[in-house]
Parts: C-alpha cells; sequence; structure tokens
C-alpha cells in the first residue's frame, strides 16, 4: 500500500492515524486520503504525542514526500507551501521578527516554500502569502498559526481570510493546523527566557534580541 510516491514501508518508526487535528478545505478524495504521520518507537519517548500535535498530510496531489533533509523522520513535499501566521502588528519590529523565524523554520524542517503572513495590522497578508506560495509552484499550502492558543482568531478569523485567498486559486487545496498548544517543548522555552531574562537582571548577561533597546527587562 503507498501515498502517492510514497511507500508506507519506509516508514518504520511511525504509524499512520486518521487525525482530525486540522481544518481546512479538501476534495472527497483528499479527505478520505488524511493521515497523521505519529511517532511510534522509542526514540522520541520524552515527548508525548496526541492526535492534535500531529502534522496532517494529504496525498493523491501528485506532490512528491520525501524524508527531511533534516533527518528528524517528517516526510515534507516540494509542492507543500507553508504559511507561518501571526496576530501582526502596528510596531515594525515585531512584525521582522516573523521574518527571522520563517527563515529558522524552513532552514531546520527542509520546506523549500515558507512565507510569513499577518493576520491583521501589516503586510504580507495571508493571501499575498497564499499567492507566493502558489506562484513558487505549491498546490497544497499549510497554514500554520504562529498562536499560543485556539481562540477565536483560530477557529473564525484565520479560516475565513484563508478560504478567501485560496478561491483565487482554484485546484490549490489548503489545511490550517492547529496552534502551539500545551506542547511540552515550550517549558523549555518559558524556562529558558525566564532564566535569561533573570541573567540580565543580574548583569550577567546582556538584552535579549527581543527586549533589547526596550529597556524593558529590568526589576520595577
Amino acid at each position: 500500500m503507498g501515498l502517492g510516491s510514497f511507500s508506507i514501508s519506509s516508514v518504520s518508526p511511525l504509524v499512520l492515524a486518521k487525525s482530525n487535528c486540522c481544518s481546512g478545505r479538501e476534495t472527497t478524495a483528499t479527505r478520505n486520503a488524511r493521515w497523521a504521520l505519529t511517532p511510534k518507537s522509542s526514540n522520541l519517548q520524552n515527548v508525548r504525542y496526541s492526535s492534535r500535535r500531529s502534522l496532517c498530510l494529504n496525498s493523491g496531489d501528485g506532490g512528491i514526500m520525501k524524508t527531511n533533509p533534516r533527518g528528524n523522520g517528517v516526510f515534507v513535499g516540494d509542492k507543500y507551501g507553508v504559511i507561518i501566521v501571526d496576530h501582526g502588528s502596528r510596531r515594525k519590529e515585531s512584525n521582522l521578527m516573523l521574518n527571522e523565524f520563517v527563515a529558522m523554520f524552513k532552514d531546520k524542517t527542509g520546506y523549500l516554500i515558507v512565507e510569513p503572513a499577518h493576520m491583521e495590522l501589516a503586510e504580507p497578508s495571508i493571501r499575498d502569502a497564499f499567492g507566493l506560495c502558489v506562484q513558487q509552484g505549491a498546490n497544497r499550502v499549510i497554514v500554520s498559526p504562529f498562536f499560543l492558543f485556539p481562540g477565536r482568531h483560530w477557529h473564525r478569523d484565520i479560516p475565513s481570510l484563508t478560504d478567501e485567498a485560496a478561491k483565487e486559486h482554484p485546484g490549490v487545496s489548503y489545511i490550517i493546523t492547529a496552534p502551539l498548544g500545551l506542547h511540552e517543548l515550550l517549558v523549555d522555552v518559558v524556562n529558558d527566557r525566564i532564566n535569561y531574562c533573570l541573567s540580565h537582571i543580574a548583569g550577567d548577561a546582556n538584552e535579549c534580541a527581543v527586549c533589547v533597546g526596550t529597556s524593558k527587562c529590568k526589576l520595577y
């Protein structure tokens, strides 16, 4: 049995499981072929996975799935475009940070088509990013909300804006992944940020890239 040009027999550390973790527009054919790749082996035993945290992939669109060159076992398609979308800010510096994150994501994951987008208040918009993905050859767009929890923006605003953008590109499917949520790795991120800021106010470290120039990382 295969998934497009991707053979299930080549995924020994993984099992295929149906998932409802994402929302998106699908045809009947692709709806029946929606799967989540979920770790099976003990290589990732320190990270608990659930369907809410699975990466949703679809078959049947002609995209070529291949092993991630970064070696993390996840399969990416060279016809998949990824949009990392945040809320957007009136502060230019905040919006530019998303560009830096997108560059980090692209380098680490092996996705060839990755674009930043802001839900509101700044450009590029979701519509802009969707179009850029298609221009680069994407026939499936993965919209990944750079949000912590699934609030109104994830339930309503981002799906609505993405649907409008997709109408301009018939034949291009999309999915909207879950937000960051209660992922265990976020504990490490928050703890690291706390420790660095404590080091800064103790005089042992400079301001981090987020706080530099703001003078906000101090005792009040």
